[in-house]
């Protein structure tokens, strides 16, 4: 058994007889002399999903560049299936690594298991906060209803059949803010115009995202907007094929089809995981922190765009309610109850 392991059933046991006082969860870090060991558990998508878990990996890399990798070590560990996370988790554990990130909601409850079980071990996680935040669990949280509400934006002036789809992963409240917040900028825009839904229940297969996309294309929809992993480069091949507009998410993903992709809704996570590496490297790290990615902080907002994909009257039009939003002048809604009054 390794050595954490021992230390978190010792810690176990000294919590059931009421004498433990925190340990690893006071907000202090290792020392900036020793080199740091960063783990990263990527969700089903894969490291190479065109999307999050990509874009938090590009995040480690650059930050194990910019330190040294005489200071930081980066390295991760891809998870199939949902069953992965746990013996993942596990791995990263009995090798001691300093930080375990999980990338991705569906990873709380195997972040919050392991968090009680090792209260030594660090850890953070993407797009999940706790009601009881652990106290050796950092959450990076992001304004996604305000990212899909941008982009609505642009979809709600450039759609010429007024029809617009949002294709989803798996429904939760991630997804969900993601949907609201880009029917609201759409109807924003363009109060005529009409959104179809649909949730893949797959963040994986692409094959399916591309059929979902066909088929909404087929009712119509000129523009589909895919938040679903390595399901959504399937429907944005399919906006390719069809000769259709597309919009990406988390990370700029014109690359795939240039023609096509028009602009990306960005939550830019590999800033905001090599700012908890780089914390954690200078001695700053505080854990059991949950840090908000806001559009005023630059954590989310669209990716680079050009006149070439969006018509420069769009972009201001989209420049100006960023600075409503900002300015508090413009609540973008994050749940259905909000986008009714909002429509209003």
């Amino acid at each position: 058994m390794k050595f954490k392991k021992l230390v978190a059933l010792s810690l176990t046991m000294i919590m059931s007889a009421g004498i433990l006082v925190g340990c690893g969860s006071n907000g202090e870090s290792a020392s900036s002399d020793e080199k740091i060991t960063v783990g990263m558990i990527t969700d089903v998508g894969g490291v190479n999903d065109q999307s999050f878990n990509q874009t938090s990996w590009e995040g480690l890399q650059a930050v194990q560049k910019e330190l040294g990798e005489d200071k930081v070590e980066v390295k991760y560990l891809e998870s199939k299936q949902d069953a992965d996370y746990v013996p993942n988790i596990e791995q990263f554990v009995d090798e001691e690594t300093d930080l375990i990130i999980g990338i991705g909601y569906k990873l709380a409850d195997a972040i919050e298991t392991a968090a009680k079980n090792y209260p030594e071990q660090q850890f953070a996680i993407v797009d999940h906060s706790y009601e009881n935040q652990p106290e050796n669990v950092t959450s990076l949280v992001f304004e996604g209803n305000v990212a899909g509400y941008l982009v609505g934006l642009v979809a709600g002036k450039m759609t010429e059949t007024n029809k617009v789809a949002f294709i989803g992963g798996m429904e939760s409240v991630v997804l969900k803010e993601f949907e609201v917040g880009y029917i609201a900028g759409v109807k924003d825009a363009n109060p005529d115009a009409e959104v179809l839904v649909q949730y893949a229940n797959s963040f994986s297969d692409s094959a399916l995202g591309k059929s979902i996309a066909n088929s909404m294309i087929s009712k119509g929809v000129d523009i589909v907007f895919p938040c679903a992993g390595a399901a959504g480069t399937g429907a944005i091949e399919a906006a390719k094929e069809a000769n259709k507009m597309a919009i990406g998410v988390d990370k700029d993903q014109n690359d795939l089809a240039p023609d096509n992709v028009i602009t990306s809704a960005m939550k830019n996570v590999n800033i905001a995981v090599a700012d908890v590496v780089k914390a954690l490297a200078d001695g700053t790290y505080k854990a059991g922190e949950v840090k908000m990615n806001t559009l005023a902080t630059g954590g989310v907002g669209i990716a680079p765009t050009t006149e070439k994909n969006v018509p420069a009257e769009v972009l201001s039009f989209v420049e100006e309610k960023s600075k409503e939003v900002i300015d508090g002048k413009i609540k973008v809604p994050s749940n259905e109850e909000e986008l009714k009054a909002f429509n209003k």
